[in-house]
This record gives structure tokens, C-alpha cells and sequence, in this order.
């Protein structure tokens, strides 16, 4: 296990980041994950770099707005990696390192089933084979007004992304010009006041991981305004609770397509759970950071699974299987 997450925190270091000797590094996390972050710390020192480190315990859920008040705080680093609990991409200091032409790294290292997450395989996906798939799907969102999507089950979604610019992530920074995310995705902000209609959530919750059984989300005007009365749907609700935020983070804030076909959702670990290949999600709460003029204490995705996708009345994506990618990219 320790080789393999030597393996991880080098391809991070190395290949994501592209740490270079000389350069001032950043590492944001908590005790709970000291494994990793030594075994970054040794690879920032392979490639001549020395990684400072910020442990920031009892902040959970708070860790975002830690970082909306310190807004300078990574001033001094060429690169930071936000290797905490919870994502820190969408904070203020985080747009501010990305202004400053530095560069960040989302890692949340959160995992629900004891594996380091700098075990995983999905952190294998080929960074020239996500660049091109993202590349096409970004290309059907040019000047694109609106997204439909469906599934067998009952999901009947309507966003509306006139004038939003998508993005995608890839673990690579330099790929996202100096911001990127260990999820493998296609990333947009839907205007926060007009995403519409039904949501069947059939994979996982975030943070709060796979869905018992399914359960339906009714969103009008860009909020959640309905959770299913099930079991999955109190752990939500329960989860939403403890942001302590109730106007902001049911506001629907990002519509991302999962491109890792390394991933499966399976519920051990979100970052994994939402790059998942023939998955879409959607993330509630701040999106100040991916494109969107949306505040809140926080952020979170919802995955659901094999969904249709239509931008402007083009089917995209089939049951899952992307539509507008040649066989070959699969291999």
C-alpha cells in the first residue's frame, strides 16, 4: 500500500501539479492524512522543491469559509494542492491564486472505505485522452443556451447555460490554466435562478456517499425545493443541515459530465464517485470558481447514473455513452 501511494503522490507532484525545482508548495490538510501528505512531501523533494504544509483539523465542513476570510493566504506559494477533507476550489483564495497565475490543485482526500485515495486506480486516466474527450464536449457547449437531460428512471432536468463558459478537469493544472481537480470532468455553471424539474439521484451523495435506493429531487427556479421522504433522502437533508447555509447550497451551481474511465461510482470516495464515465452530476451551493456568481458555505455533488444529454436539441450522450466521440478514444 505505501508504494502505491507513493505512486499516486508522484503522478500529483510530477505529472498534475508539474512542480519545478526551486518553486514554493503548499499542502493543505489535517492529521488524518499525514501518510499522504509526507508521501508529497517526498516527491516535491525528488523533483528539487520543498512542500511547506497547513494542517487545518475541526474545520470539516467550515474549511471553505476558513479560506473566503483569508483570502491572501497563498500569496507566497507558485502552487498549492487543497488536500483536506472537504474541496476547497471554489473559495476565494483559491480564485486569487488562479488571478495571480499560480497554480491549485483540488484533492480532497475524503474516502469512506479505509483506502488512501492516493491508492486509487482512477488517478491512472490518461491526461491526453481526458483533454481530447473534454475538448469535444466543450465544442458542442459553444454558445449553447440550454441543457436536457434524462433517465430510464424519471430524471427530467432543464439548465439553462446561455453565456456560461465550461471548463474541465483533469487532475493537470496547466490543463485548466492553473486550476484544476483530481475529478475527471466537463464542468459548467448554470444560471442559478433557471435549472428546472426532476432529478432521479441513483448514485451518490457526495461526501455522504452511495444512495440506498433512489431518490427524487424536485428543483424549481434553481433551488431545491423538494427531498424525497426515504432513507437516502433524510441523510441528505440531514448532510445540508450541517452546512448551516439553507438559502444557498440548494442552489444549483454546476452541471458536470464524468470522464474518468478509470472511476467507478461505487460510493468509497466522491472525487472518484463524480468522475465516474457515464455519469452526470449536478453541484449545489458556491460555484464562484467554476464560471458562476453563486455564494455559499459550501459545495457538494449529487451523481446519477446513465443519463441522456441533450445541448440545444444535440444529443450528446446516450444511456451513459457519449455520443460525439469517435470508438477509438476508448481504447
Amino acid at each position: 500500500m505505501e508504494q502505491a501511494i507513493q505512486h499516486g503522490a508522484d503522478i500529483i507532484i510530477r505529472d498534475w501539479v508539474r512542480l519545478r525545482a526551486g518553486e514554493r508548495i503548499l499542502i493543505v490538510s489535517s492529521q488524518k492524512y499525514a501518510v499522504e501528505v509526507a508521501a508529497m512531501q517526498q516527491a516535491a523533494q525528488a523533483v528539487g522543491s520543498v512542500a511547506d504544509v497547513l494542517m487545518l483539523d475541526d474545520l470539516h465542513e467550515q474549511v471553505g469559509q476558513y479560506f473566503d476570510d483569508r483570502e491572501d493566504a497563498f500569496d507566497p506559494y507558485n502552487a498549492v494542492i487543497g488536500a483536506a477533507e472537504y474541496s476547497l476550489i471554489t473559495t476565494r483564495a483559491v480564485k486569487r491564486v488562479i488571478a495571480r497565475r499560480n497554480r491549485f490543485l483540488s484533492l480532497p482526500l475524503s474516502t469512506s472505505n479505509g483506502q488512501s485515495l492516493l491508492s486509487y486506480d482512477f488517478l491512472n486516466m490518461s491526461l491526453p485522452k481526458s483533454r481530447i474527450m473534454a475538448s469535444i464536449i466543450m465544442a458542442c457547449y459553444q454558445n449553447a443556451r440550454h441543457i436536457h437531460v434524462t433517465t430510464e428512471l424519471g430524471t427530467n432536468l432543464d439548465f439553462n447555460i446561455e453565456g456560461r463558459v465550461p471548463g474541465f478537469f483533469n487532475g493537470c493544472c496547466h490543463d485548466g490554466k492553473g486550476l484544476s481537480s483530481a475529478s475527471v470532468e466537463v464542468y459548467v455553471a448554470p444560471v442559478e435562478s433557471d435549472t428546472n424539474g426532476t432529478l432521479i439521484l441513483d448514485g451518490s451523495m457526495g461526501y455522504i456517499g452511495i444512495v440506498d435506493s433512489p431518490v427524487r429531487v424536485e428543483l424549481r427556479g434553481g433551488r431545491i425545493v423538494e427531498i424525497e421522504d426515504n432513507a437516502s433522502g433524510r441523510r441528505l437533508k440531514q448532510f445540508l443541515a450541517r452546512f448551516h447555509d439553507p438559502e444557498n447550497m440548494v442552489v444549483a451551481a454546476e452541471f458536470g459530465i464524468g470522464l474518468n474511465t478509470h472511476s467507478r461510482c461505487a460510493g468509497n470516495c466522491y472525487i472518484e464517485d463524480e468522475s465516474t464515465y457515464g455519469t452526470f452530476h449536478i453541484g449545489f451551493g458556491r460555484n464562484i470558481a467554476l464560471g458562476g456568481v453563486q455564494d455559499a458555505s459550501g459545495h457538494y455533488d449529487l451523481v446519477t447514473h446513465a443519463p441522456c444529454i441533450y445541448v440545444d436539441n444535440r444529443m450528446i450522450m446516450d444511456h451513459g455513452q457519449l455520443t460525439v466521440l469517435e470508438p477509438s478514444i476508448y481504447i
